[in-house]
């Protein structure tokens, strides 16, 4: 059941990251902005935040299996719309369409191991899920710089359509069939209206502790991780598109390895004490400190820029750890819920991150800034908002002990 989940989501994680290797061909072929740019990253982005809120629901009822299946169906659709696609409006359709397609490869894997695996078995399952997701973003760097002189980018996403339709498959005869929780013992009519549902998650202490980290870091995370790191690369650093490919590579193996080393000590951890809450709280500021000397290290050493990217997205996956623990602290009939709720939170982050960073760019260079410098004002007012997010969770009343 694990192999057959993670390949979808390995598949996802490849289609969502590969616009970060692609940016300066999209860039050039499509004549695009730093800010149209960001907002085609953002799209699949959009498109995944969109689908959370209603798919909470379906995979409580309808469990994970039924739902995954029915949207990869979509990601097929949008993944053939982008290798035929001749125009911005088409590229930002089809990346919606594909984010929606791909919204439940890992909310509903991780509903999933809510029901049927132990809690310290959770958190590792949560953490090498999102090993094969750094695998998967590990492949959308060089293999796909490799391939473009081959056969261009538009086979690319032909490819990716016949791959998401072989982990459907997969999925199909792998994954066993689900049975809906019922909250009341003995559900009456219109009970539907009585069940526990989205109020319930957004009031919860724990849940408004992490949500602005969730937005802000993860989500920043995630924008950099499949944007903005190879523009700051290659316009700032001074690295050609080709190293700028490498510089992912390896920063990508880096958070495939932390992943991994997450899943082993998670249950050691959680075992003397150290719950999510402590290693956020302890973990997450050595972030702070490393965004901070990416921003001021600016093209001093050019080999810098990529090992300091590097450390920064290593030192944030301490808040993935939130994900899991934000189901713990629900019961398991809304589980789903739940960790849609907080991926609702994380992703529109990401959209808004990945946009935003590119609307500030094109806004500082509107007033006469160097090219430079409206990156690094950018990133700075983004570190700002992550610092203030984290100052939150510090002030609030609640830590769940998941």
């Amino acid at each position: 059941m694990f192999a057959a989940f993670a390949c979808a989501y390995f598949l996802s994680a490849l289609v969502r990251a590969i616009t970060a290797t692609l940016s300066p061909t999209l860039t050039q072929e499509f004549d695009m902005s730093a800010g149209e740019l960001g907002l085609l990253a953002g799209g699949y982005f959009f498109g995944f935040a969109a689908s959370q809120w209603p798919m909470g629901s379906w995979l409580d009822r309808y469990g994970p299996k039924k739902v995954v299946l029915s949207l990869l169906a979509i990601a097929i659709l949008g993944c053939c719309a982008f290798a035929i696609s001749s125009s911005f409006v088409g590229l930002l359709l089809a990346r919606v369409l594909t984010g929606v397609g791909v919204s439940a490869c890992l909310m509903g894997p991780l509903t999933a191991y809510r029901r049927w695996y132990a809690p310290a078995t959770q958190m590792r399952a949560n953490s090498w899920m999102l090993m094969v997701g750094s695998l998967g973003m590990v492949a959308s760097t060089l293999p796909v710089q490799w391939l473009m002189p081959i056969t261009g980018w538009r086979p690319i996403f032909w490819a990716m359509a016949l791959l998401i339709m072989i982990s459907m498959a997969l999925i199909f005869f792998k994954v066993p069939r689900w049975h809906a929780l019922v909250a009341t013992a003995n559900p009456s009519p219109g009970s539907e209206r009585q069940q526990p549902g989205y109020a319930q998650v957004w009031r919860h202490p724990f849940f408004r502790a992490m949500a602005p980290m969730g937005f802000f870091i993860y989500g920043g995370l995630v924008a950099m991780q499949t944007l903005w790191v190879v523009p700051w690369m290659t316009e700032v650093a001074g690295l050609t598109a080709f190293q700028a490919a490498q510089g992912m590579f390896w920063l990508n193996v880096a958070m495939l390895i932390t992943f991994l080393a997450w899943g082993w000590v998670n249950p050691v951890l959680a075992r003397r004490g150290w719950n999510a809450s402590l290693l956020i709280r302890y973990g997450m500021p050595l972030s702070f400190v490393l965004l901070a000397a990416i921003i001021i290290a600016e093209r001093s050493i050019v080999i810098l820029s990529g090992v300091l990217w590097t450390l920064y997205c290593m030192a944030c996956t301490v808040i993935s750890l939130a994900q899991p623990a934000v189901a713990l602290a629900f019961p398991s009939e809304l589980a789903g819920r739940a960790l849609s709720a907080f991926n609702l939170v994380v992703f529109s982050g990401v959209f808004v991150v990945q946009w935003g960073i590119g609307l500030g760019i094109d806004g500082f260079v509107a007033t006469g800034m160097g090219k430079i410098q409206a990156f690094q004002y950018t990133m700075g007012i983004f570190l700002l908002l992550t610092v203030l997010s984290y100052a939150n969770f510090l002030c609030a009343k609640s830590h769940n002990p998941a």
